[in-house]
């Protein structure tokens, strides 16, 4: 193989190298964009949940004391097998 011959192959192995560490760095950009817009999605999604988390404990409280109250009421009424006293009459 002559020497010009040799420097041509060398040449285009060296563009062929460049092509792929350029497709490599395109390829890694990709995947950065894509991990920072999940990191991005992952804030979100946790902040949502969190507030979420805020409304079912407020929720139950609320249940909680509407099933206090609700006793309460049941309580005061007497149980279901009592009879009120019939009206006076006029």
């Amino acid at each position: 193989m002559s020497h010009e011959l040799r420097k041509r192959a060398l040449a285009g192995g060296r563009a062929k190298s460049m092509h792929k560490i350029e497709a490599l760095e395109a390829r890694f950009d990709t995947l950065e964009t894509r991990v920072a817009h999940q990191d991005c999605l992952i804030e979100d999604l946790n902040s949502t949940i969190t507030d979420q988390w805020k409304q079912i404990e407020a929720l139950t409280r609320q249940v909680k004391r509407l099933d206090d109250q609700l006793q309460d009421v049941r309580d005061s009424a007497g149980s279901p097998g009592e009879q009120e006293p019939p009206p006076p009459h006029y």
